[in-house]
């Protein structure tokens, strides 16, 4: 790429100022090479942790694609398989380290390496108290504090829960699920302690690919997008308000995959005017999300109804023809 941009440089100047000479064309286009190699080298590196993961792959596509130099430090280290085949895979370095069995600060410090920015979208479901705890607080613990050792570290972005939810741990949830979010303040805390600006993000659900699951629950982009549609409709929003508790969280829009990882890469990368990029800000909800990451609203729901209009008509359509053939048989 580099080779091509010094030829069109040399081309240009030729036809702009085709009196100068062989030489000056040199001086010019060496220039052009150590501002692209400049370019290059200024790309801010940036580790994701949980790299491999449904949102940390999206995190790290959404950071190639701006341009980031970026490090994925998971369990496998290895390329997802919805995304194995994609060109932007083959820029991001993978790594795999386990963060819940790692002893060694320096197999974890050559994983992390010295970034400027951490996202980190670790996180454990299930039913083991002890395991939420270690894998949601302690394995984001030894994350960040990597990466303060670093020395190199300005930001880190943290995807946590989304505050209504915080608000049902008690009264509403089991009892083992005190383990996830001690886990998530542990999280945090280590999030805010490794740099001077730190950003929670911090939903209440998060939908998108292609098929259902239950650990961790989940559902398509398809079908989520009609539910977060529908969802932020005034009068449901009002119903959320009111409503207590896991009711009230159920009301609440979910938020797109790839919207928390438009919010998540935005923040990394510094960009001005990202809502709680400075000092421990919290990103809470579906709605502060969409905004961060300036991701668009919703059309799910709008098509779905459109989709089964069409189908209708064209079901109508086709039975219409049909009694049409019959008629003219008799």
């Amino acid at each position: 790429m580099l080779s091509s941009l010094r030829l069109i440089t040399t081309l240009l100047l030729y036809t702009i100022t085709s009196d100068h000479t062989t030489t000056a064309w040199t001086v010019t286009t060496t220039s052009i090479s150590m501002m692209s190699s400049s370019s290059t080298n200024s790309s801010p590196k940036i580790t994701v942790v949980g790299g491999t993961g449904f949102v940390g792959s999206r995190v790290c596509r959404t950071l190639i694609e701006s341009g980031a130099s970026v490090t994925s430090v998971s369990k496998s280290g290895t390329v997802p398989a919805w995304c194995a085949e994609e060109p932007w895979t083959k820029e991001v370095s993978w790594k795999s380290l386990d963060l819940l069995s790692s002893t060694d600060d320096a197999n974890v410090d050559e994983a992390v390496g010295k970034p400027e920015a951490m996202v980190s979208c670790v996180g454990v479901v299930g039913t083991d108290r002890d395991l939420l705890l270690r894998g949601n607080g302690d394995a984001n613990a030894l994350a960040f504090a990597s990466g303060k050792r670093g020395g190199m570290l300005k930001r880190t972005v943290l995807v946590s829960v989304a505050s209504e939810v915080k608000a049902c741990e008690e009264n509403w949830l089991p009892e083992f699920f005190g383990g996830y979010f001690e886990g998530k303040r542990i999280a945090e805390e280590a999030a805010r302690d490794a740099a001077d600006a730190c950003t929670i993000v911090a939903p209440s659900f998060i939908y998108g690919g292609d098929s259902f699951a239950l650990l961790p629950p989940r559902v398509t982009q398809d079908y989520g997008s009609a539910i977060e549609q529908l969802l932020s409709y005034g009068i449901i929003t009002f119903l959320g308000d009111v409503a207590p508790g896991l009711i009230g969280v159920a009301l609440r829009p979910p938020s797109s995959v790839d919207a928390v990882a438009a919010a998540c890469a935005k923040v990394a990368l510094g960009e001005e005017g990202v809502v709680g990029d400075v000092g421990g800000g919290v990103i809470d909800g579906g709605a502060a999300i969409n905004a961060a990451g300036e991701y668009p609203a919703s059309t799910g729901l709008t098509e779905a109804i459109t989709w089964a209009k069409d189908g209708a008509v064209d079901a109508y359509k086709w039975v219409k023809a049909k009694i049409d053939e019959n008629a003219e048989n008799r």
